[in-house]
């Protein structure tokens, strides 16, 4: 445990932040897999919706610096050639 004061509240943040970002970390992992298993169910509807929200969390991740740019890029090619595959 830390002596100095700012030194305690840089580990207090740090251990918030850390906690945010798993939590983000596990929402984009979700909606990735919400995504997949309307696509191996054969669901074109609910595959279609799945890939609006997947985009959106994709995106949002790396606005919030959780993913590489062109990570996203690659995940939404792939997403969105899965759903084309589907019609």
């Amino acid at each position: 445990m830390p002596n100095i004061k700012s030194s305690a509240k840089r580990t207090q943040l740090g251990k918030v932040r850390e906690a945010r970002n798993k939590a983000d970390r596990t929402r984009l992992k979700t909606t990735l897999k919400r995504f997949d298993a309307a696509v191996a169910g054969g669901k074109q509807e609910e595959a279609a919706s799945a890939y609006k929200v997947a985009v959106k969390t994709v995106d949002k991740a790396v606005h919030k610096g959780l993913v590489h740019k062109n990570n996203a890029a690659r995940k939404k090619s792939s997403l969105t050639k899965q759903l084309s595959q589907m019609a």
